[in-house]
């Protein structure tokens, strides 16, 4: 009779990921974390967005934000790669904003995990704010545009809804990685 291996084979699981900055040349930023998403151990970073300029959804007599979308492939759990995410802000240079939707250096958030639908105090997939935000539809529709948002609908019909006004996409990102 011969013994079962004790370790199992890691499911891969799809995550898309939302990039945001307005602080430091959010440029700059941006690439920063793209970087850090792609050394994340058990992910892999297999897409990313352009870059899309865009006014901010909360007080306006801040800079403008640049976004953009990460598509990774995980073995982590949802719970487990918010953790991580969060490292990656610290690390990256974010500090809480003193006001909400204030100016930040950096902030990472967990949009879509596979068909996961989770809703707790510190972690809710979906992301709550992806169907009405466009600075989140838009880059995540260059990535996915058929992806099927659970409960929400498809990326692409989203992001119709919600319209383009006040994005702007870049060109000529740092390294050429656009």
């Amino acid at each position: 009779m011969s013994a079962v291996g004790s370790t199992a084979a890691a499911l891969w699981s799809p995550a898309y990921v939302a990039l945001g900055s307005n602080l430091d040349e959010p440029r700059v930023q941006i690439e920063r974390a793209f970087s850090a998403l792609a050394q994340l151990d058990r992910c892999r970073l297999i897409a990313r967005s352009r870059l899309y300029r865009t006014q901010p959804l909360g007080p306006q007599d801040q800079p403008e934000f640049i976004n953009a979308a990460a598509g990774l492939l995980t073995t982590l759990s949802p719970r487990e790669l918010l953790v991580e995410l969060k490292r990656l802000e610290r690390e990256l240079g974010r500090t809480q904003p003193i006001v909400r939707w204030g100016p930040r250096v950096i902030d990472l958030d967990l949009l879509v995990y596979a068909d996961a639908q989770i809703s707790e105090d510190d972690l809710t997939v979906p992301h709550r704010g992806l169907p009405e935000r466009n600075f989140v539809l838009y880059p995540l529709r260059d990535l996915a545009p058929e992806l099927l948002v659970p409960g929400q609908g498809r990326v692409s019909q989203l992001a119709a809804r919600v319209g383009g006004a006040g994005l702007a996409p870049l060109t000529g990102a740092p390294g050429g990685l656009e």
